[in-house]
């Protein structure tokens, strides 16, 4: 099959979705692998060492998609790439349709068929496409949420850990999955009171044991809105597969918190879990409504695209060996990823 890997045009995301050892890989099974020129500069992968790993490198974006059939990106197509897209290419990649009606009905148009990675689940449950980048995600939201505490940032001027004398700050965590968990680890090693919600007893059992300062409680309405109204740092990293996240904080609850605290949704992607927010970008990755920092960046791990990078190529070459050399008998897992073909919305999520 003819794969291409274009370079990625959204502000400031530097992550390619194939690394140079990942795409050799695919080149080794018969496969030819098409590489957009400096698609993987950012994260730190030259042109040469694709080259070397036996990947052709075309020019430009045009030429890119008039050489694949498969295209694998890491975000979802924007404008101009939409206008790039055929209905015989396979698209494979974040697409996050729940929140972006317009694109599903675009890429409805345009007869494609489109597997995102969010929506590729084992029989577990598990979706391992999404758990990498949920995984810096969740790491990522306390180093940026510690800094915008700073006061040169607008911040109430707090120190998470505290310090002798000074009491600890408090982090409240929506959702113990993948991303809240790895939140919760980070928050707990800098010595932060750490509340994570969650309805599922196990992961309550898990995120308790990270420490003494970690409390799991279940998402009733009253105890959320009582533990964000006292949070310094509130994370949201809810996640129903393929849907639209379901908003656990009102604007109300934000207009309670104290002024300079901070709020990170990392379900943005899925329209986010708090109502205040909104979709932002590394340009300008933050906004204040109500004196609360608010953060909504939709590629969180664009912030940090080799180890995101290297991440992500390692989950998902199983998943594009299958599907490249397979395309019209899809495992279960890359079936059940399927969101558009020809025309026709197939997650039952998205319908």
């Amino acid at each position: 099959m003819r794969i291409g890997v274009p370079k990625e045009i959204k502000p400031n995301e530097g992550r390619v979705v194939l690394i140079p050892e990942a795409a050799a890989q695919l080149v080794s099974q018969g496969h030819d692998v098409f590489v957009q020129s400096h698609a993987g500069v950012i994260s730190g992968y030259s042109d040469t060492e694709y080259v070397n790993s036996g990947v052709k490198i075309v020019p430009d974006a045009s030429a890119l998609y008039n050489s694949a059939e498969l295209i694998v990106k890491v975000k979802e197509p924007v404008e101009p790439e939409l206008s790039l897209l055929k209905k015989e290419h396979i698209l494979f990649s974040f697409l996050h349709l729940a929140a972006l009606p317009d694109l599903t009905q675009t890429l409805c148009s345009i007869g494609l068929k489109a597997i995102g990675f969010e929506t590729v689940e084992l029989d577990n449950g598990k979706l391992p496409l999404l758990a990498p980048m949920s995984d810096i995600a969740g790491r990522l939201s306390v180093q940026i949420g510690t800094h915008l505490l700073h006061t040169s940032m607008g911040g109430k001027g707090i120190l998470l850990g505290g310090v002798p004398a000074a009491p600890r700050g408090k982090v409240v965590i929506l959702g113990g999955g993948m991303a809240g968990s790895n939140a919760a680890h980070v928050a707990a090693s800098l010595g932060a009171e750490v509340l994570v919600f969650d309805r599922n007893r196990d992961k309550m059992e898990s995120l308790r044991n990270i420490g003494n300062n970690v409390t799991a409680l279940y998402p009733h309405p009253a105890s959320i809105q009582k533990h964000v109204r006292e949070a310094d740092l509130l994370i949201g990293a809810v996640l129903v597969v393929g849907e639209k996240a379901p908003h656990l904080v009102s604007e109300e609850d934000v207009k309670q918190m104290q002024a300079g605290s901070v709020i990170i949704d990392i379900s943005v992607d899925q329209g986010g879990c708090i109502e205040t927010t909104r979709p932002t970008s590394y340009e300008e990755p933050t906004f204040v409504l109500h004196g609360i920092t608010h953060f909504g960046v939709t590629n969180m791990p664009g912030g940090v695209p080799r180890t995101a990078s290297q991440s992500l190529s390692a989950s998902l070459i199983p998943f594009l060996i299958d599907l490249a050399g397979s395309p019209d008998n899809l495992s279960p897992p890359l079936q059940a990823g399927v969101n558009i073909d020809a025309g026709e919305i197939i997650h039952p999520a998205l319908k």
